[in-house]
């Protein structure tokens, strides 16, 4: 059975038809309206692997392109829809009941071409945390505060701001006065903070991310290791600033705001805090080197994106020349930026690479 979004239904799974590059180049083609949003729900799943095809179907009738994880422990989402269709989307998830008066977080600034096809996958969580105690209870979480209240509450004397994104979106963007630990997944995250804020339990622990879904665990997590004050900014950096703007707030978040799209970002503030990996030039732009045999996520200004040909070493960029099959040939020999570090650790390869 085929739908009408270059999908088709195999057996007990849905996949895309139409590969990606093709995919990408009809979306920028074409002129149809598409909003960028976001969504995460804790609800326990007793078949993930049937939700994951019931919701495949259900919103590839209705146009939409995204990214979504699904657990037993819930869905995270981040999608986008088109315009014309957003009430069709929204009735389709309001299918399932617990979906209905969820939060969508809408993207700040997107032209809607964010995402070039419909990928849902089946994981073990939604949110890898590392966290296997049967008595951890991630329901048992913080209070949530909305912009208003997050202002006043940081900017009392007692009260410590914490960002639980890693330090590659923290990088780029962040709130004032806020502790952005230097990490390169949730996981290591969690007890990092625990630890460090060990002193200050009866503090006020105010915690945000991109969204809200990390903070639902992490406040959950801070509270489990005996925090009694623990608050999460309810929507996270999306909600925070659509609040702002809507209620004339006053903005205390600088620099961009990291989102997991095709647009790696979106301008909170004028403010400009990171620089070029490879000049030291103010910049906040990430992008992927174009090997693809490297791929490594980092911020390069448009003059060494220039002079890079859009790879992150010279290395790189005469591997990227080379005709495709004897990339092929040489790749499984050769060790780039991307394979030798992780996108969370990526400061170091700077200071280790001999090809700059």
């Amino acid at each position: 059975m085929q739908t009408g979004s270059g999908t088709i239904f195999m057996g007990k799974h849905l996949y895309n038809r139409v590969n990606r590059r093709e995919l990408k180049e009809l979306l920028e083609k074409s002129t149809e309206h598409r909003i960028t949003l976001s969504f995460y729900k804790y609800v326990q799943l007793d078949d993930p692997k049937q939700f994951r095809d019931d919701l495949y179907l259900a919103l590839s009738e209705v146009g939409t392109l995204g990214r979504i994880y699904v657990a037993a422990e819930g869905v995270n989402a981040q999608l986008s829809v088109p315009e014309s269709r957003f009430e069709d989307f929204k009735n389709a998830l309001d299918h399932w009941p617990f979906f209905r008066g969820m939060r969508l977080n809408i993207a700040v600034e997107a032209d809607g071409k964010s995402f070039f096809a419909l990928i849902i996958k089946v994981r073990e969580k939604i949110v890898a945390d590392g966290i296997d105690d049967p008595n951890f209870n991630p329901s048992n979480t913080g209070q949530h505060l909305n912009a208003r209240a997050f202002n006043e509450l940081t900017s009392q004397p007692d009260t410590i701001v914490v960002d639980m994104r890693n330090h590659y979106e923290s990088e780029v963007g962040h709130f004032k006065n806020a502790i952005t630990p230097d990490v390169a997944t949730f996981r290591e995250e969690l007890p990092y903070v625990a630890e460090l804020l060990e002193e200050h339990k009866d503090k006020n622990i105010v915690m945000y991310c991109t969204g809200g879904i990390r903070c639902e665990k992490a406040s959950a997590y801070m509270k489990y290791r005996g925090f009694n004050n623990v608050f999460q900014l309810e929507g996270g950096i999306i909600e925070y600033a659509r609040q702002i703007k809507a209620q004339g707030l006053e903005n205390r978040f600088v620099g961009k705001n990291f989102v997991f799209d095709e647009r790696l970002g979106e301008r909170i503030s004028e403010e400009v805090i990171a620089k070029c990996h490879l000049c030291g030039t103010p910049c906040d732009d990430h992008t992927n080197c174009l090997n693809s045999s490297c791929h490594i996520l980092f911020i390069q200004c448009p003059s060494c994106k220039a002079q890079y040909e859009g790879c992150c070493s010279v290395a790189c960029a005469e591997f990227n020349r080379l005709p495709a099959e004897e990339q092929a040939l040489k790749a499984p020999t050769m060790v780039f930026n991307g394979t030798k570090f992780g996108k969370g650790v990526y400061k170091a390869w700077r200071r280790a690479s001999e090809n700059l």
